[in-house]
């Protein structure tokens, strides 16, 4: 297994989780909205990563993957990177990832910003196609059993969670700061967006905020965010 990352900056460490799906992976950013490495690398050490079988990292398939296998690839960085405490930003995949990390080891996530999380919504099957495109270009390694890919997109999408891997009792239960910026299409649904920051208690939601003028407000809203809930 080999997990594949890259540092921006300096200061407070913040982990930026790509959007992309099963795909997510750093070079996907370069057609986010805006780029968060260029925005906040002057503020933060920045820690951006490629998971595993996405971009340049790659790891063994096994019917026991799940979204367990990403947070603990996650936490591994992390902790091969003596980083104890952190911001975490993510979008799409990302926005269950950042809440599996807070659910794992909330004593290390000062913060967590979600950029249109993905979510259940009448959408299960474009999941399962998404899941299934990528799953068809890394059968050709033959390294896994044909019977492990029905069982490791199952626990990745089915089920009935909003965020796929979390619940809604958690959500109500999660003390981490969040900031939610909507989401407003099939994968990112904007009701589940506006779901987990009706849930959260220390959520805020920002609606607008990919296209000028509003995306210039959002992005100082992201700074001021992080900035009051740096430790010091």
């Amino acid at each position: 297994m080999s997990l594949y990352f890259e540092e921006y900056g300096d200061g407070f460490p913040l982990l930026l989780i790509a959007p992309g799906g099963m795909k997510s992976a750093i070079p996907v950013w370069s057609v986010a909205p805006w780029d968060p490495i260029e925005h906040l690398s002057p503020h933060y050490r920045v820690i951006a990563m490629d998971q595993r079988n996405a971009g340049r990292s790659t790891a063994p398939v096994s019917a026991d993957d799940g979204w367990h296998t990403y947070i603990r690839d996650q936490l591994d960085l992390l902790d091969h990177l003596k980083v104890d405490r952190l911001h975490v930003v993510g979008m799409c995949i990302g926005g269950p990832y950042c809440m599996g990390l807070i659910e794992a080891a909330p004593e290390r996530v000062a913060s967590a910003v979600l950029f249109q999380t993905i979510g259940l919504s009448g959408n299960r099957e474009a999941f399962y196609e998404m899941f299934d495109s990528w799953a068809a270009e890394l059968r050709h390694r033959g390294d896994t059993d044909d019977a492990a890919w029905p069982v490791f997109r199952e626990t990745m999408y089915g089920g009935d969670r909003l965020l796929f891997n979390l619940d809604e009792h958690f959500l109500s239960s999660c003390e981490t700061p969040l900031l939610v910026l909507k989401g407003d299409d099939l994968y990112h649904p904007a009701e589940t967006s506006v779901r987990v920051a009706e849930l959260a208690p220390r959520a805020e939601l920002i609606e607008q905020w990919k296209e000028e003028p509003r995306r210039s407000d959002a992005k100082q809203a992201v700074l001021c965010f992080l900035a009051s809930n740096t430790p010091e």
